[in-house]
């Protein structure tokens, strides 16, 4: 059996990299596609032809991201079946980053031509669709290219919680930077008042794209994969029939659907919130103080709080889990009376942000964790180990609940028509675009984000209270009988 060498701590910092890049990519896209489509090219628009824009936008991103779900085991068995003297992750990685980052940069780019709004649902379809294919052709190899460069275990469990990170770290950035980045930008490259975030998205996206192909080129060239190396892939169907013969998985999975839907609702709306509710002529510097309050709280939860109630207070993974939704029911009950009684500054919302965004890092782990358990529960049920299946299935449902969460955004924002009332026709003008929104738009928006998450948080309590049964102490028991069950195997 031949041996790799030792990971070089720049072929970790290059890996690492390409995590940043990655998903400073898919972060730019999941949270700004369906406000740059429906807020910044419909404001143009009277409000038939934006309500045209945003429902469409909704079902494009709905049906784009099941495809892209079901895509992604059709693109690991393309990758598993190439061979060549590059290997068989490397050159996919690469072709798959240079089509993402042109595809990226037309689809913020939409021509000024298109004047109508078929035409803008038209070019949003053609290149959200095409995003969504070509993200695929990157992120399966680099996830599974790391067994072709790293022993197992440690080794293997270090480099996967490091690109884990620097995925977090990718995201956050564009989390933080990119409304200000926007607006910096447009006026920057001479934009009016009414085109600065028009502007400013064109050349956002570029500088990202230049970034992903950077640090992904510096992946390929630093490391050094096996093209002999082996590739197990995961067909749609099998992860269908690992769900019906797998009690628990099915309960795990359509958890975090509901959970994540919940959670994407709101993180679809929230740039509307502090633009058509919260209010000001500097909202933005607003919504990027909560962003980066939010992402902090998010990660320190993972890193610190999480270890304090499983080992400091001895809590089991099921008790914090149950903690975790009723501090995010809390969190957007707050929030919503917040919004009603009055919000005078931002910092008022960290109140509700802290819980909701505490409670987010920690399911992210818990549901992982849940997930990892049912593995060894499906082997003492079924007699089989469906481990990759079910790690396949995080991402489908995922993409899933991203699709059903941003299809409920477009309709929400379909309904409440939100636009201002201002004139932003001169250029040097301070704009706050809340004046004009009426009260009744506002609270369609307000409930939509925080009624609507509040349900779908209720029934995941209820549905996983009623079915899951993986609990600390049941999880230690099926442990000792799967080594049982092995050492009778090997014996």
């Amino acid at each position: 059996m031949e041996t790799k060498p030792k990971l070089s701590l720049m072929s970790k910092i290059s890996y690492g990299l390409g995590a940043v890049g990655k998903d400073m990519v898919y972060m730019l896209s999941a949270s700004y596609v369906l406000y740059y489509f429906q807020d910044v090219l419909g404001s143009k628009f009277d409000t038939a032809g934006r309500a045209a824009i945003t429902v469409a936008m909704g079902v494009i991103l709905l049906v784009a991201r099941i495809f892209d779900a079901f895509n992604d085991p059709i693109m690991g068995v393309i990758v598993a079946k190439t061979k060549t003297k590059w290997g068989k992750f490397r050159p996919w990685l690469l072709i798959g980053t240079l089509t993402n980052a042109v595809i990226l940069f037309l689809m913020f780019s939409c021509p000024p031509s298109i004047d109508k709004p078929s035409g803008i649902i038209a070019y949003a379809a053609i290149t959200y669709i095409l995003w969504g294919m070509t993200y695929t052709m990157m992120d399966i190899p680099y996830w599974s290219m790391i067994p072709a460069f790293t022993e197992g275990g440690k080794e293997r469990e270090g480099l996967t919680t490091l690109a884990r990170s620097c995925a977090g770290v990718g995201s956050a950035i564009i989390t933080i930077v990119t409304v200000m980045a926007v607006q910096f930008l447009g006026k920057a490259f001479g934009a009016g008042a009414s085109d600065v975030e028009l502007v400013g998205f064109k050349w956002f996206s570029l500088g990202v794209a230049v970034i992903f192909i950077v640090f992904t080129v510096l992946c390929c060239i630093f490391i050094k994969e096996k093209s002999t190396a082996e590739m197990k892939t995961v067909s749609v169907k099998e992860m269908f029939r690992a769900l019906v013969k797998n009690d628990q998985a099915m309960t795990v999975v359509v958890a975090i659907v509901l959970i994540n839907t919940a959670i994407y609702i709101t993180s679809n709306l929230v740039i509307y919130f502090f633009k058509y509710d919260f209010g000001g002529t500097t909202w933005f510097n607003s919504y990027t103080l909560f962003n980066i309050f939010g992402g902090a709280v998010q990660i320190l939860s993972m890193m610190i709080l999480y270890p304090i109630l499983r080992n400091a207070a001895k809590l089991k993974n099921t008790t914090i889990f149950y903690i975790c939704l009723a501090m995010s029911i809390v969190g957007y009950a707050v929030l919503l009376a917040l919004a009603i009684l009055g919000m005078g500054s931002v910092f008022v919302l960290f109140i509700p942000g802290f819980f909701i965004f505490a409670a987010s890092g920690l399911l992210n782990i818990l549901t992982t964790v849940f997930l990892a358990n049912t593995v060894d529960y499906g082997l003492l049920k079924n007699g089989t180990s469906d481990e990759s299946v079910v790690f396949s299935m995080q991402t489908f449902v995922v993409k899933l609940a991203s699709g059903i969460a941003a299809f409920a955004a477009s309709i929400c924002l379909a309904v409440a028509n939100l636009q201002s009332g201002t004139d932003i026709s001169e250029a040097d003008k301070a704009v706050d675009f809340s004046a004009g929104v009426t009260t009744a738009q506002k609270m369609g928006l307000r409930m939509t984000m925080t009624i609507i998450p509040i349900i779908g948080l209720i029934i995941a309590i209820l549905w996983f209270r009623k079915r899951f049964i993986l609990t600390d102490e049941k999880v230690l028991e099926i442990s000792e009988q799967v080594k049982e069950l092995k050492q009778n195997i090997e014996e």
